[in-house]
């Protein structure tokens, strides 16, 4: 399977825009530009996408591990925080926290930690990978 994103940018580095749009149409047009990057733009950055694609990522390798182990959620929030410097993306953290009937705690985090490890987009960053997990 292979899936599409494109990116137009026009003009210099820090007074120019872009849009981004994706294969599904789900982003379409979407705009981005170097304050929404750097400072306090209203408009989305690829940081954000990469956190809502680890997050997104994570919480459904996290689903399917746990119905490997016997298990199935009744929910599992994620959120990821991606940071960002010097031009390096150098840490994505992820928040979990997960209802999860009849699991203990030792199971869950060992769970867990196997959806961060293995999950498709945490093998793909070079970067560190930061994780806190906790049962509602």
């Amino acid at each position: 399977m292979k899936r599409t994103s494109t990116a137009n940018w026009k003009g210099s580095g820090k007074e120019g825009s872009g849009s981004l749009a994706t294969q599904s149409k789900v982003l379409t047009n979407t705009a981005y530009d170097y304050k929404s990057r750097f400072e306090d733009g209203t408009y989305t950055n690829p940081e954000e996408l990469i956190a809502a694609a680890h997050a997104g990522c994570f919480s459904m390798k996290l689903s399917f591990v746990l119905g490997a182990a016997g298990f199935t959620p009744d929910s599992i929030d994620t959120s990821c925080t991606i940071t960002l410097e010097n031009g390096t993306i150098t840490s994505s953290h992820l928040s979990v926290k997960a209802a999860v009937p009849g699991i203990d705690a030792e199971k869950f985090a060992a769970c867990a930690a196997d959806a961060k490890a293995n999950c498709p987009v945490s093998k793909l960053l070079n970067a560190e990978i930061s994780m806190e997990a906790s049962l509602a």
